[in-house]
């Protein structure tokens, strides 16, 4: 690897420990078969950084934080919350697996997801879970029913799903309807009472995405306050939890805004307040894991079109996805220094699809054929949102950072690792 960025250029995104973990991390490989499979993408985690992030939002006793682990399953990541006192939302059978492997107690796990058969929950309660958020009344009949057959009593939060002042945007996607919970009005064909196996005593609101306005999410969160209290009311719930679901956002686009944890905390516990409830309930993907991870990929080919500059990368949405869908590109930078003035570029990944572009970003005008790009902010939904199966591409590496060391996790896999 080259030399690493001056003090002058590198963005704040890109600590000093990274690029220093990154150059001995390459003079240690160089000229091997593991450099050679690198040079395609790899994604860095660093748990130290992590650790002490974690340790920041843990310094408060307004809100029980959950990690939503879709973001990041890796197990080194798991093991780091959980040290820093964290539960785990787990959405499928895979993640649960995971998160057990890692020593996490059930009594830790809370069951989400819009997905949830009668055999997959039931197969929960065999494993220890004890804490689910039920969709439908559907999942709510099944879940009484293996809660019957199994001999024990889960707790029990109906996830719901709330609309928005005409003509505002629905902060969980659009204005469309979406699978996750019921309406007010359906839920209210039902009585707790009905349910003796079941502790219902919480409500789940699912979050809007990426939001990154203090003011804004504390004025959406008192909205939601007034409906659920009346809704718990009619139910004949006593309502002691209320889960605000995620959604906290982080600055891809480096605009300079940025939530502050310390504004959140206060206004949460005002909400928590009015709410007159026992526990309040977070569960942090992005605003966990973001800023600890980086992705690492090499420029493959410099071109201009039409009088827009163009880099191809080896790695692209086969290693992740997230820019072509949301529209926010990773931050980049290029590894070695440079004094030349920025410019900006098309980054395209390797895939045969106009979907495969990371974004038009700024990077030194000097950058070429050979140059490795970092991305940043690509802990969350990067290896985790990817397509490496399209044009049968490897699946990336995973290392991390820890103690000033740099470990593989996951070693880069060929398309023959998967192919059938």
């Amino acid at each position: 690897m080259t030399a690493m960025l001056n003090s002058t250029t590198r963005p704040n995104w890109l600590r000093p420990a990274v690029l220093a973990a990154l150059a001995q991390h390459s003079e240690t490989l160089k000229n091997s078969v593991e450099a050679e499979q690198d040079e395609d993408g790899f994604f860095l985690y660093d748990l130290d950084y992590l650790e002490q992030h974690l340790s920041v939002l843990m310094q408060q006793e307004v809100i029980k934080l959950w990690f939503a682990v879709k973001a990041n399953p890796l197990s080194r990541v798991i093991s780091t919350l959980a040290q820093q006192g964290f539960n785990f939302d787990v959405a499928s059978q895979g993640e649960l697996t995971q998160v057990l492997a890692q020593n996490v107690q059930a009594d830790c796990i809370l069951n989400t997801g819009p997905a949830k058969s009668k055999r997959q929950m039931k197969a929960f309660l065999s494993q220890g879970v004890r804490t689910f958020v039920v969709e439908s009344l559907n999942q709510l009949q099944w879940l009484n029913e293996a809660a019957i057959e199994l001999a024990c009593q889960p707790q029990v939060l109906l996830r719901v799903q709330l609309q928005w002042q005409e003509g505002e945007k629905n902060p969980l996607g659009g204005n469309e309807v979406t699978p996750f919970g019921l309406s007010c009005q359906e839920w209210q064909t039902i009585k707790v009472s009905h349910f003796p196996a079941l502790n219902i005593n919480g409500l789940h609101i699912f979050q809007w995405g990426n939001m990154l306005c203090n003011a804004r999410m504390y004025e959406l969160w008192s909205q939601m306050v007034t409906p659920l209290l009346s809704l718990a009311e009619q139910l004949g719930m006593r309502l002691e939890v209320l889960d605000l679901g995620g959604g906290l956002g982080v600055d891809y686009l480096q605009t300079g805004q940025g939530l502050s944890w310390k504004k959140i905390v206060a206004d949460l516990a005002k909400i928590k307040a009015q709410a007159g409830v026992s526990e309040l309930w977070l569960e942090l993907g992005r605003f966990a894991v973001a800023d600890m991870g980086y992705y690492v990929t090499s420029v493959v080919d410099r071109k201009k079109n039409f009088q827009q500059q163009q880099l191809v990368l080896a790695g692209g949405i086969n290693h992740l996805i997230r820019p072509a869908i949301t529209e926010q590109p990773f931050p980049v930078a290029m590894l070695r220094e440079s004094a030349a003035s920025p410019c900006y570029f098309d980054l395209h990944g390797p895939l045969c699809t106009s979907l495969d572009k990371l974004g038009t970003l700024a990077i030194a005008s000097d950058v070429d054929v050979g140059d490795q790009l970092i991305l940043g902010l690509a802990g969350a939904y990067g290896f985790t949102e990817s397509m490496p199966f399209f044009l049968c591409h490897q699946i990336a590496a995973e290392y991390v950072l820890q103690q000033g060391k740099v470990e593989q996790v996951r070693a880069a896999e060929p398309a023959a690792w998967y192919l059938r």
